[in-house]
């Protein structure tokens, strides 16, 4: 029996929506799918949502279900807090040493993280406490795995280990990869996974299609020289929203992005590209490079980039995801680092997790492996004499 990646799934029912239910048996033969699949993942999707697809062995969940899935997970923990709270607050009051018996006493009862944040004791303060029993070696270690444990959570667990090894050499501790992966499975810290993002581009349409002149150089020399961009779905508690972003390939920065309700010209490409314009200044030639969606292909929006002289446009191939792998990319990291696992939001809720995800936390706080793990702010810190204005 013929298996399907989850993405896959969500894509080709997104893509049956967006053409319509008479078009399902074209939509079947053109990817392959097995007769009647796609009806039976549309019921799916329109009673679980993004929970439709979660793989063997996971339960599906309807938004409500996922809900109160959450909520039962805060009520154990907060009933976790209140049984520490009412066997350990005695001892806060007698002081730090008797906080730190206590602490140890119930250490197989309870993780000293939890008891830690419950009580509100420094987890630092502690394992000096314990100083005099533990060798220097033993605190180190404790050390980091308190360490590794607040970078992973601060970052809302979107760290893996070589991420996590950055972060703490900016503090002061010295350690590879592979040991911080030794210890982040010890703890059992787990980022969020990432998929294969695959797009639904409609191609379909009798714009004008240009040329692949961008043929994968990925690798830019100087900011405002290329950028990319590309449109995905997200779905919310009232329906699709879609977020169309323009990345400067330079420093992987996202100067332009916009979130609508529809698929049109002027919520989407042109949006994105009028905040890439006030963002950074094209002061040479650049080049803008899209698939081949008729969002980018059509009379508004080529006449909108032909009226900058210094444009030139390029246009992945038909059905090669790879010509704009950059562009994928991203949204392969933004869905498994804000999307995939959550709950449905409303669309105005929806907006305000982008707005942070990019604004504040990829173009700012993310390391990007592309980038040496340097965060962008670090990254135009160091070559600021290339930016000019045009930051």
């Amino acid at each position: 029996m013929k298996t399907y990646e989850r993405t896959f799934k969500e894509n080709a029912v997104k893509l049956s929506y967006e053409r319509g239910k008479g078009q399902i048996v074209n939509i079947e033969r053109e990817l392959g799918i097995t007769p009647s699949c796609l009806n039976r993942w549309r019921q799916d999707f329109e009673k679980f949502g993004t929970g439709s697809f979660c793989g063997t062995g996971y339960l599906k969940l309807t938004p409500d279900q996922a809900i109160i899935t959450t909520l039962e997970k805060k009520i154990k923990n907060s009933e976790l807090t209140l049984e520490i709270l009412k066997s350990g607050s005695k001892y806060v009051a007698q002081g730090k040493v008797m906080t730190k018996e206590f602490i140890e006493n119930n250490k197989h009862k309870f993780s000293i993280l939890k008891m830690c944040d419950a009580l509100q004791v420094s987890r630092t303060t502690y394992y000096l406490r314990k100083k005099q029993e533990l060798s220097g070696t033993e605190i180190r270690i404790n050390l980091l795995k308190d360490e590794i444990t607040s970078i992973f959570y601060e970052n809302k667990q979107r760290y893996g280990c070589t991420k996590i090894a950055k972060e703490l050499e900016k503090k002061g501790f010295i350690l590879c990869s592979s040991q911080v992966n030794i210890y982040m499975n010890i703890l059992g810290l787990r980022s969020r996974p990432k998929r294969k993002y695959k797009p639904t581009t409609d191609s379909n349409h009798n714009h004008y299609v240009s040329p692949n002149v961008l043929n994968r150089e990925f690798k830019v020399s100087e900011p405002a020289k290329v950028w990319v961009s590309d449109i995905t779905y997200i779905q919310t508690m009232r329906g699709f929203v879609y977020l169309t972003i323009v990345m400067d390939l330079f420093d992987r920065k996202i100067i332009g992005w916009s979130l609508s309700d529809t698929m049109s010209t002027k919520q989407t490409t042109l949006s994105a590209w009028e905040m890439a314009v006030k963002n950074r200044k094209i002061s040479k030639d650049l080049i803008f490079h899209s698939d081949r969606g008729s969002q980018y292909a059509n009379k508004i929006f080529t006449d909108t980039l032909d009226s900058y002289k210094c444009v030139r446009r390029s246009m992945s191939r038909r059905q090669n995801n790879y010509d704009n792998a950059v562009s994928e990319s991203f949204f392969n990291c933004f869905k498994a680092e804000l999307i995939r696992g959550t709950k449905l939001l409303t669309r105005k809720q929806m907006k305000l997790d982008v707005i942070e995800y990019i604004e504040n936390w990829y173009n700012k706080k993310r390391r990007h492996s592309y980038l040496g793990f340097k965060t962008i702010e670090e990254f135009e810190n160091i070559n600021k004499s290339l930016y000019g204005v045009v930051v």
